[in-house]
């Protein structure tokens, strides 16, 4: 076993802090606003666990999703980088700056260990979440045996107009919190620190979460106006995350590599909304479209948000929930029951310069465990049967394997390469 051991330096500084965060990793510590003049509160989510933050945590408010390319070819080079981002990300995650209290410090002469821009903020919840892509596992590394079946790349799905720029990758690091410099700093350190290892395929921000990941949060709503996530699997879902989100899990396929067991896959597809003309459709429509009312959440067989779908229910003789509504092609009902843990954030990267329109809309982040018999069918029905795919446009994708947590003081690729 070649270990994979990080520096303990900086990692446990704020320990006290992580210990009485939450019960267990994905679980955060959130404090009423204090008095003018107060501290403010921790807000920390651990970094290790047996599984990583990101998944099930309760969805923060902001995102960077970085997908990389390793430039090396030594495994123990890629070995080194993943076990000083664990160092760093463990770090981070407590509110403390990259190599400690004194990060900002250092020699005159020298970079100091952290860019400095989340200095005296709060560690906002942040999480760091990484995956494996389908091409870290070619003849590079000597990992061709030990990909797992389900990490394949994407098939061609319909309707996408993917742009190479925006697609793939060997790497991925989401970082997630309740403030966008912070959820930046955790990138831009990482990816400082993998210089020369590893640089960025490309990148993603996202603000506004557009789904629930948890009992106590509300819905949120889409760029689309429509609240969005109501029927998503939540942290409280225990039995439902085991059948369909954790590999190996109860009820769920064997996992066919051990360094798999307790993780998830991640897809993540870069869906340009077409704003202008969602905008110019009518409220009748644009529900026809969705199968719920944009005011209330409910869906058109119901009055309330959380009514169950009634698939059957007819209006004048006519589906109450259009044959080709998003929410009915999406159901688990109508897709065998598959059920998958969606974590999506809105974006818009400014004007897309060719039409003068905007280019914005929605960053979907989803989690299964085998995403190639719950996304892909899933997606192959929506884009060539839902009615909402006229005003949508595919542009980027990315499919990776997220390992599963690490012990205090264990380091990521533990499982992949030791």
């Amino acid at each position: 076993m070649s270990p994979l051991r990080p520096s303990r330096r900086g990692v446990l500084t704020g320990a006290a802090v992580v210990g009485a965060a939450g019960i267990g990793a994905g679980v955060s510590s959130v404090a009423a606003r204090p008095a003018a003049g107060s501290p403010a509160p921790a807000r920390t989510v651990p970094f290790h666990g047996s599984r990583q933050a990101g998944i099930t945590t309760p969805a923060q408010d902001s995102l960077v999703f970085a997908a990389l390319d390793v430039t090396t070819r030594r495994a123990g080079d890629l070995a080194d980088v993943l076990q000083r981002w664990s160092a760093a990300a463990a770090t981070m995650t407590t509110g403390v700056p990259v190599g400690g209290p004194g990060g900002l410090g250092g020699a005159a002469d020298e970079p100091p260990q952290d860019t400095g821009e989340a200095h005296e903020l709060p560690a906002a919840n942040l999480t760091v979440t990484l995956g494996y892509g389908p091409s870290l596992f070619d003849e590079r590394f000597g990992l061709a045996d030990r990909r797992p079946a389900a990490l394949e790349e994407l098939p061609a799905l319909p309707g996408e107009q993917l742009d190479p720029t925006k697609t793939g990758g060997d790497l991925c690091l989401q970082a997630c919190a309740d403030d966008p410099q912070v959820a930046f700093h955790a990138v831009r350190n990482l990816v400082r620190i993998g210089r020369g290892t590893v640089r960025v395929r490309w990148m993603q921000l996202g603000f506004g979460r557009t789904s629930t990941t948890a009992a106590a949060q509300p819905t949120p709503r889409n760029l689309m106006g429509f609240k969005d996530g109501t029927a998503n699997l939540r942290a409280e879902d225990t039995a439902d995350l085991d059948q369909h989100v954790w590999v190996g899990g109860e009820g769920a396929p064997a996992a066919d590599q051990d360094w798999m067991r307790g993780g998830t896959y991640l897809v993540a597809r870069r869906i340009r909304m077409l704003i202008e003309a969602w905008d110019r459709a009518s409220l009748g429509e644009q529900e026809r479209v969705i199968g719920r009312a944009k005011e209330t959440g409910a869906p058109l067989s119901g009055t309330r948000e959380f009514d169950a779908l009634d698939l059957a229910a007819t209006v004048h003789g006519k589906p109450a929930i259009d044959v080709a509504a998003h929410v009915r092609l999406a159901a688990p009902e109508t897709n065998g029951g598959v059920k998958m843990l969606r974590r999506g954030y809105s974006y818009t990267d400014g004007l897309d310069l060719a039409t003068g329109q905007l280019d914005a809309g929605l960053f979907f982040i989803v989690f299964g465990n085998d995403p190639h018999r719950q996304f892909v069918p899933v997606q192959r029905r929506l884009g060539s049967q839902d009615a909402l795919t006229e005003y949508l446009k595919h542009t980027g994708s990315g499919i990776f394997a997220c390992p599963p947590g690490t012990g205090e003081g264990g380091a990521w690729g533990e499982g992949l390469l030791s």
